[in-house]
């Protein structure tokens, strides 16, 4: 691999993988988690016009295109970005990073219950079981309710409706050209739906730390990331694009450890590794793993194909999946 693909892999992982400590920042240092999610979306959404206008590709016209639109902002951004805000007031931003990555376990769950996996391989069907056996024992409910409690079922909500957003993009969403101004106008229209929690949002008094992590969530986080994501996918292909989503939760528990003195157990450690390798297993027989932290869209058909991820997760908004035939569900990747 060409060095500028490695140097845009690695930054890719790395501004991915700490979307989780800079919402853990943001909420420590006096943001709200409706606060963050709608800078989050609103920084995002403005670097990808950028990116867009720069490019120049032109926001799309069609009026089904922005209902379709509507419902992909939902699933993949406004909702997961407000579930992972929420459960990080409780939860490890290291174990978030770890819980986003079942989002593939998610996808293939929901493809065999809609039927469009269909005579999934025994290997896979392992993996999905390994994959959710992996996040039981990071949260050993035997020992303590953590499981069950409301910040942990909120992080795999989030990682779950990224499933079901790229399940709806693959049906509705087939982009051909201008990925980058659907992805803007995906996470315009996320800006909006978040919009509608100002009146709860709370008063907004974060001191600098906070400021700068939210600004460092939405720039390079959420809109930078898809950038670089589309950019790994034309120079080296979807595939390799895709094996990003392995190193998020490696990232965001060392970054957890490291930054935020996080402590790492090894009973954590070991629930990580089945987790991605549940997940390597039901990306098997031709089916490529995507970044846990999706981005705004996942095109099925394009020359190039182009997401939290989240954190451009859906990115923030951040997609990276190849090219798949209608009706098929994608491997999810955020993308914080």
């Amino acid at each position: 691999m060409p060095l500028a693909s490695t140097l845009r892999m690695a930054a890719l992982a790395l501004f991915w993988g700490s979307g989780f400590l800079w919402i853990k920042l943001a909420l420590t240092h006096g943001l709200t988690p409706a606060q963050i999610t709608i800078i989050r979306c609103a920084l995002g959404t403005a670097v990808l016009l950028l990116l867009a206008g720069r490019s120049g590709q032109r926001l799309p016209r069609e009026r089904t295109t922005w209902l379709h639109l509507t419902v992909a902002a939902l699933f993949c951004n406004a909702l997961p970005f407000a579930l992972f805000a929420l459960g990080e007031q409780r939860v490890d931003s290291g174990l978030a990073g770890v819980l986003n990555a079942t989002t593939p376990l998610w996808s293939l769950l929901i493809g065999l219950a809609l039927g469009t996996e269909r005579g999934a391989h025994p290997i896979r069907l392992a993996g999905l079981v390994l994959g959710f056996a992996g996040t039981v024992l990071i949260f050993a409910p035997w020992q303590h309710t953590g499981l069950f409690s409301r910040p942990a079922l909120a992080l795999l909500a989030a990682a779950a409706s990224y499933a079901v957003a790229f399940a709806y993009m693959a049906r509705h969403l087939a982009v051909r050209e201008a990925p980058l101004a659907m992805s803007a106008a995906q996470l315009l229209t996320a800006t909006a739906w978040t919009t509608l929690a100002l009146p709860v949002a709370g008063p907004f008094r974060p001191d600098p730390v906070g400021l700068l992590a939210v600004t460092a969530l939405g720039i390079l986080g959420t809109g930078l990331t898809f950038y670089l994501n589309f950019r790994l996918i034309a120079d080296e292909g979807a595939t390799t694009a895709a094996t990003v989503g392995y190193l998020l939760p490696v990232v965001s528990v060392a970054l957890g450890a490291l930054v935020l003195d996080e402590r790492i157990g090894t009973r954590t450690l070991a629930g990580m590794t089945v987790v991605l390798v549940g997940v390597a297993l039901t990306r098997r027989r031709g089916t490529a793993p995507a970044p846990a932290a999706p981005s705004a869209v996942t095109p099925r058909r394009t020359a190039v194909p182009p997401l939290p991820g989240p954190a451009g997760r859906c990115g923030d908004s951040r997609p990276a999946a190849p090219p798949r035939a209608p009706g098929r569900t994608p491997g999810s990747a955020p993308q914080r």
